[in-house]
């Protein structure tokens, strides 16, 4: 049976008279009190997304870290300063995008005595997905960039391959238009003989997803 809460926010969601960001917030609170995982009682709390509700480019991360966890913003620990590097470099504003990541709780295991990231499970992936999908839905989306494979494959399904697809434009859910790339975090932890390759490759998808951004804005 449906509860009270699941009701209200049906109704917020699919209520054309209220606007994207009154819907947004209404699954954004939502959220805070998700228990669909085992992750919500891992992390600190829900770290849904960030960014304005009419958003034209969305960015998809894999989950929260050590910082986004504290902080409860995506993409402001080490992986998210090499990602503000990026986009600045791109020509991208960052107040103008919607970030957020496929599981909205930090998943972690503990190795010697502190708590250290992993990647999610596909059954926490699964237990998130309603609110990726709600937040595509709400912001409809006109390009999405997924920061490694994992945000790819909840979105262009289990068969995409980031070694052979990355850097190009892809059909997703409704028309839009997804293009995948290496996480920032992957970046990170090169080692020195490929790190700058991978720096570069990194930065020049971003490049490309700014140059099609400013064809839409223009």
């Amino acid at each position: 049976m449906p509860t009270p809460d699941s009701v209200a926010l049906a109704e917020a969601v699919n209520d054309p008279t209220v606007s994207s960001a009154e819907r947004l917030a209404a699954v954004r609170e939502a959220a805070r009190h998700c228990q669909a995982c085992p992750l919500w009682e891992l992390g600190r709390q829900t770290v849904f997304g960030t960014g304005p509700a009419d958003a034209r480019l969305m960015v998809v991360g894999e989950a929260p870290g050590e910082q986004e966890d504290r902080q409860g913003i995506p993409l402001v620990g080490p992986a998210g300063k090499l990602f503000n590097e990026a986009i600045t470099q791109a020509g991208l504003d960052r107040e103008e995008l919607y970030l957020t990541n496929t599981v909205k709780h930090r998943p972690w295991v503990e190795q010697r005595g502190r708590p250290k990231n992993r990647a999610p499970k596909q059954s926490e992936i699964k237990a998130c997905r309603p609110w990726l999908e709600q937040q595509l839905e709400i912001i409809r989306p006109d390009l999405v960039v997924c920061l490694g494979a994992t945000a790819a494959r909840a979105l262009l399904g289990r068969e995409f391959r980031l070694t052979e697809q990355r850097g190009h434009w892809l059909d997703g859910p409704d028309g839009t238009a997804i293009l995948a790339t290496v996480h920032p975090a992957y970046v990170l932890i090169q080692p020195t003989e490929t790190a700058a390759q991978v720096r570069q490759m990194f930065f020049d998808d971003i490049q490309i997803a700014a140059e099609r951004y400013r064809k839409l804005k223009h």
